[in-house]
């Protein structure tokens, strides 16, 4: 494992948001959903594509808090700019996401 510094780990902007919509992603190489993730006033509403369909139905993210790095360069995933990363553990039976435990204000940092 790489050590880091402090400063390196402020550099990575990690924010809640609320999932607001989720649609099938059929063109994706591996199965997944696109999603969008309200970030709060300050960012708004973000795409993002997340390899989850193992472990959560689309019925099961709407209005789920996930955590993202938002400040990633836009990723291009198929015919869709990836424009934040949704955060989870690889698991052996899918990605499970990182989720915070309470109702938190979207937008707020992670430190």
């Amino acid at each position: 494992m790489e050590t880091i510094s402090w400063n390196d780990f402020l550099k990575v902007e990690l924010r809640v948001g609320t999932i607001v919509a989720v649609d099938s992603f059929p063109e994706a190489r591996k199965p997944a959903y696109k999603l969008k993730v309200d970030l709060g006033s300050d960012i708004g509403i973000k795409k993002s594509s997340a390899q989850i369909t193992d472990c959560y139905s689309q019925e099961d993210l709407v209005g789920k808090q996930v955590l993202c790095v938002v400040n990633f360069e836009p990723k291009q995933v198929g015919p869709l700019i990836s424009e934040v990363l949704t955060t989870g553990f690889v698991l052996d039976d899918g990605v499970v996401l990182c989720s915070p435990e309470r109702r938190i204000p979207n937008g707020t940092r992670l430190l």
